[in-house]
């Protein structure tokens, strides 16, 4: 399954390290941030738990870029 979340982000490199962190978390598959959209698709592993991957991944963000928002 795939998500598309809106996002908080102050620059390109954060956005970059908010991917990363977003890729690294378990349960999902792949991620994109967009940051002139200031979206994030996220694809998730089958049967993961959605809300739980992106408690996650907005966790995970938050450790690589504090400032950072995703809107769940």
């Amino acid at each position: 399954m795939k998500k598309k979340y809106k996002i908080d982000v102050d620059c390109a490199n954060c956005a970059n390290k908010m991917e990363d962190a977003a890729k690294n978390t378990e349960g999902v598959k792949d991620a994109v941030v967009n940051f002139m959209a200031l979206k994030m698709k996220v694809e998730f592993e089958e049967n993961a738990d959605v809300d739980t991957v992106m408690q996650n991944v907005r966790k995970n963000c938050k450790k690589v870029e504090p400032d950072c928002e995703i809107y769940l």
